[in-house]
Order: structure tokens, then C-alpha cells, then sequence
């Protein structure tokens, strides 16, 4: 058990110091020579400061999310190894002779303490957010958002585990396959209830007050026969200085949502553009194509996940505490298996993702025709955002759901010849 702590500390503090090494001093950030001057290079639209905290910034939040990822891991690997998991186990069978209601105090007790080792760095990034003006949130509204997302994700993740846990034990090889199958309506359902269920639960939704904006956008809407009545804008000016809009839900659930950051910060041609974009996910069905591909990974997912959990167990399940996969203190071993697997193929989720986004600008410069809006849009993006328009490799293959600014900045010029 020693040797595990030891080594996957050690291995943790090696790792963050090498990211720290490539993101500070080896990537390479620059625009190509034969791309400055042009409306791609950012100092053509942002400042000596905003240009120093544009790199400052990025750089701090690449680390953040490289360091976040391990650390999640860390402690899954600690929290079996100390023993943790197991007494939580025995805690709920304590507390109740129920299965079900041991499963919930079981997960509880884990929620609160992910809870608390993963709060500093959360903080760190709330900190680091404020200090660089992107969050305008206050700590009680930030500590409000976070108490909010903890029971959410508590109820979830408590019926997920009942049910999982109950296929574990009643179908020993298959379990795998009825807890993919279980999947399927669970996610179709999350679809249609965020919304108009969870997300009015974080921020007030609220009609539109700009009526002839509003009508060019749901013509444009009509357009790409999309069936949405009104437009929502949503108070995040409270939040952030950052700038989104999109299209969410599925058939008469549709929404078309407009930060209320967006529509003080840029003209209406660009949040034209903006609309136009995301109405391209919903015509191009980007978000079926999301959830198929979500249902295929998983199917994998879970399949290894029980081949590698079964093969740890045997392995080293004395040093974690675990004799086996049906005892619900392998939660976490669980947890561990599908984040690394996660992890591992973001890259080329990613790719499928920045080819949506890259169909959806398509898609948008042919519905309203104006590159020079797309341009200015995607420069007013990386301002308020304080982005990097040309991030480093490993930032872009593992962070990038959506195409570097550049890429899309050059995208729109070659498509304007």
C-alpha cells in the first residue's frame, strides 16, 4: 500500500511539473509569419495588455485542467488505498440493513469527500477567473451554484449506482450490457429535461426583450425549420464576461438561448452569425450524432471497464481493500477505469467534435452570407474570453471541442475568395 501512495504521488508531482515545463517554456503560441498582419493575428484586434493576459491566462487554465485530471485520479487511488471506500461500505450497512438505502449513504459520503479534495482547485480557478475579470461572480453566488450542482449530481449519480450496482450482483457477466442498454433512455431523457428542468435551476430564462432582434433570429430559425416560438436570454452578466448562445433540446422542447453578455457586447449581425452557428448543430443533428456516438463509446466503455476492474481486483485488490467487483466499495475503482478510459479518447472525440463546429460555421456563412461578422465575432470571442487564437499542440488535442481560433478566422478569409 506504501509503495502505491508513494509511487502514484511521486508520479503525480512529476507529471505536473512536466506540463508545467511544456506549457511555460516548450509550446509554442506564436501566429505564423505569414499570417501577421492579417485579421487572424491578434494584435491587429487586441492590445499590448489584453495580449499579456490573454498568454497569462491560458497558460494558468491549461495547467489547471492537465493537473485537475490526474488529481481526480489521485485521489480515487488514495481513497481506495487508505481505506476509505471500504469503512464507507461499512457505514451504510451500519446505518441501514436496505441495499438500496446503503448505496445512497454509500454515495453520499464519497460525493462530499470528491467534494472536498477537489474544492481547492476549483477554487483556484474560481480565484483565478475573478482576478482576471472573466467571472463577475460573487463567492456566495459561486458557493450557491456549487451546493446547487453537488445535489444534482448526488441524485444522479445515487440512482445510477443503485441500479448498476442491483445489475452487478443479479447478472455477474452481463451486467455490463444491461447497464449500456439502461443508458440509452436515461440519456434521452437528460436531453429533453436540461432545458427546461436543471438549467433554469442555476440562471433566470427570461423572453427576448429586443422584439426586432428576436424576429431576425426566428426568421432566420424558420429558415432552418426549426420549430422555436421565442428567444430566451439568460442573466450571466452576474456570472461572467464571456459570451455563448445556443440551441438545446429536441422538438417542441427546443430552445434558442442568448446570453445576455452576448447581446451587450457584440451588433446584431453578429449574433446573427452567432445563431446561425448553432442552429447548424440542430440542422446538421450534430446532437444526434453527439448521443450515438456517446452510447457507442460507452458500450465500449463499459465492457473494459469491467474486463479492467475484474483484472485489478485479482491484482491488487488487497492493497485497495476490494475482493470484489459486487462489493459497492469498488465505486471509485469504477470511477477511476471510465475517467482514464474517457481521458484517453478525448482526442478523437474532439476531432468529431471540431468537425461539427467547422460544419456548423459552414453552415452559418451560407445562411447569412456575412464573412465580415464571422470574423468580428470570433475576435470579440477570443477578447472576452481571453483566449489564445493559436494554443499549444497538446492543449488543442485534449481541450479543443471546437476548432482553434485561428482555424476558424482563416477558414472564414480562404472561403470568402
Amino acid at each position: 500500500m506504501r509503495k502505491l501512495i508513494s509511487w502514484s504521488v511521486i508520479g503525480f508531482l512529476l507529471y505536473s511539473l512536466l506540463i508545467y515545463v511544456y506549457l511555460f517554456y516548450v509550446s509554442d503560441t506564436s501566429i505564423p509569419a505569414e499570417l501577421k498582419g492579417t485579421s487572424v493575428d491578434p494584435t491587429t484586434f487586441m492590445n499590448a495588455r489584453e495580449l499579456m493576459l490573454s498568454e497569462e491566462y491560458s497558460k494558468i487554465r491549461n495547467v489547471l485542467f492537465f493537473i485537475g485530471i490526474p488529481y481526480e485520479w489521485l485521489a480515487f487511488v488514495l481513497i481506495l488505498a487508505f481505506g476509505f471506500s471500504k469503512k464507507f461500505s461499512q457505514w451504510s450497512k451500519e446505518i441501514s440493513k436496505k441495499t438500496m438505502f446503503q448505496t445512497a449513504i454509500y454515495v453520499f459520503w464519497l460525493s462530499l469527500v470528491l467534494l472536498v479534495i477537489s474544492f481547492p482547485l476549483d477554487f483556484i480557478s474560481y480565484q483565478l477567473s475573478t482576478s482576471y475579470n472573466i467571472t463577475t461572480q460573487s463567492f456566495q453566488s459561486w458557493m450557491k451554484d456549487m451546493f446547487i450542482d453537488f445535489w444534482i449530481s448526488y441524485v444522479m449519480m445515487a440512482g445510477i449506482v443503485i441500479v448498476l450496482y442491483w445489475l452487478i450482483r443479479k447478472f455477474k457477466k452481463r451486467w455490463w450490457l444491461f447497464a449500456w442498454a439502461l443508458s440509452i433512455p436515461f440519456t434521452l431523457f437528460l436531453t429533453f429535461i436540461q432545458p427546461v428542468v436543471i438549467d433554469p435551476l442555476y440562471n433566470d430564462f427570461y423572453p427576448l426583450k429586443d422584439k426586432e432582434l428576436e424576429a431576425k433570429i426566428l426568421h432566420l430559425a424558420e429558415e432552418a425549420n426549426i420549430p422555436a416560438e421565442n428567444v430566451y436570454e439568460v442573466n450571466m452578466s452576474e456570472k461572467t464576461n464571456s459570451m455563448n448562445a445556443y440551441v438545446t433540446g429536441i422538438g417542441s422542447n427546443s430552445r434558442i438561448v442568448l446570453w445576455d453578455t452576448t447581446l451587450e457586447k457584440l451588433g446584431d449581425n453578429e449574433i446573427l452569425f452567432i445563431m446561425a452557428h448553432e442552429m447548424g448543430h440542430y440542422v446538421k443533428k450534430h446532437v444526434y450524432g453527439g448521443m450515438l456516438l456517446a452510447l457507442g463509446l460507452s458500450f465500449i466503455g463499459l465492457f473494459l471497464t469491467k474486463y479492467f476492474a475484474q483484472l485489478t481486483i485479482r491484482k491488487w485488490g488487497h492493497v485497495l481493500h476490494l475482493s470484489s467487483i459486487r462489493d459497492l466499495s469498488s465505486l471509485p475503482l469504477i470511477l477511476l477505469l471510465f475517467s482514464l478510459m474517457t481521458f484517453m479518447i478525448s482526442p478523437f472525440t474532439n476531432v468529431i467534435s471540431r468537425s461539427h463546429e467547422l460544419q456548423s460555421d459552414t453552415y452559418a456563412i451560407e445562411l447569412t452570407g456575412d464573412h465580415q461578422a464571422a470574423v468580428k465575432t470570433f475576435q470579440e470571442l477570443t477578447k472576452s474570453g481571453l483566449s489564445q487564437v493559436n494554443p499549444p499542440y497538446l492543449v488543442k488535442v485534449f481541450r479543443y471541442s471546437h476548432p482553434t481560433i485561428l482555424e476558424r478566422i482563416q477558414f472564414i478569409e480562404e472561403d470568402k475568395q
